[in-house]
């Protein structure tokens, strides 16, 4: 539990460096909120207000719908937009009904990581880029699931172990550019519980090709969670998990240079960094307190 501190509070630095979060009340907001944290940038979460009513407006951001949300009924309702990591910065633009509102994406510069794998996963044979093709479909499929029947509740840690490599990363796999790392990867010992970091409803299970075996979650309103390189999975699609149940463990399955949890967080479609969307102090606590 001392490494995922130290790692947590690594990671967070960074996030701090990025200008998300200035000031103490901030921080409590990372910790406490009803809304996840604001960074405008590519990976990041805009939250705009888009008006009073009774009833909850329908908003969408590049083609997906995004999901909104009213904490507190005095204030007006805010779209909650994940950003793509490959969002040009500047201004973009979310679409409620016939109304248009604005928001700036600001620049921001993700360190590289350099990983050497096995050759099968970089040069993909024929067979290989067939599976990949359809395992795509599938992936894609789940990150658009939108359901209506949840409300946003910030998450936990999935599991405890050190945070190995963040959100955001420019990636070379055998010195060739691939897709920026589109989650966090949390290192940890084959076998270790992996926890459901929220409620949610699991849609998609299975043995990917770059993924390994992964657990998909819908959490509601566009938030899927994603599981991958585990060595064992627990819950089979369709099945509702509460936050806290066991979803897999610890593997090294896919694309791994050894065993870890690969967790990304998605939003409307977009990857977005987990701790946007997470209580870090709460969530080790709580995952402590499921584990005595």
């Amino acid at each position: 539990m001392v490494e995922l501190i130290q790692g947590v509070s690594q990671f967070l630095m960074s996030v701090f460096a990025a200008g998300s979060i200035q000031t103490s009340a901030e921080v409590n907001q990372l910790q406490q909120s009803e809304l996840p944290l604001q960074q405008r940038i590519p990976g990041g979460v805009a939250i705009v207000p888009i008006g009073y009513g009774l009833k909850q407006p329908k908003a969408s951001f590049n083609n997906n719908p995004l999901m909104v949300l009213r904490p507190d009924e005095q204030k007006p309702w805010q779209a909650v937009v994940g950003i793509p990591l490959g969002q040009a910065p500047g201004n973009a633009e979310i679409k409620v009904g016939n109304k248009t509102y604005r928001f700036e994406v600001k620049d921001f510069a993700y360190k590289e990581q350099r990983l050497t794998v096995n050759k099968k996963h970089v040069s993909l044979s024929k067979e290989n880029l067939q599976r990949v093709t359809q395992e795509k479909k599938q992936i894609t499929q789940a990150f658009k699931t939108f359901s209506k029947d949840r409300s946003y509740s910030p998450f936990a840690w999935p599991l405890a172990g050190q945070v190995s490599s963040p959100f955001g990363l420019k990636r070379f796999f055998n010195d060739k550019p691939r897709k920026p790392h589109s989650g966090l990867d949390i290192a940890a010992a084959t076998g270790t519980p992996i926890l459901a970091p929220a409620d949610g409803k699991v849609i998609l299970t299975g043995d990917f090709f770059f993924n390994g075996n992964s657990v998909f979650v819908d959490h509601g309103q566009g938030l899927i969670s994603m599981y991958c390189h585990l060595n064992s999975i627990e819950v089979k699609n369709g099945e509702s998990v509460t936050a806290g149940d066991r979803l897999g463990t610890v593997g090294a399955t896919g694309r791994v240079t050894g065993p870890h949890l690969h967790w990304s967080v998605s939003l409307n479609n977009a990857r977005v960094n987990p701790l946007l969307l997470m209580a870090p102090l709460q969530g080790v606590a709580s995952l402590a307190d499921k584990e005595k």
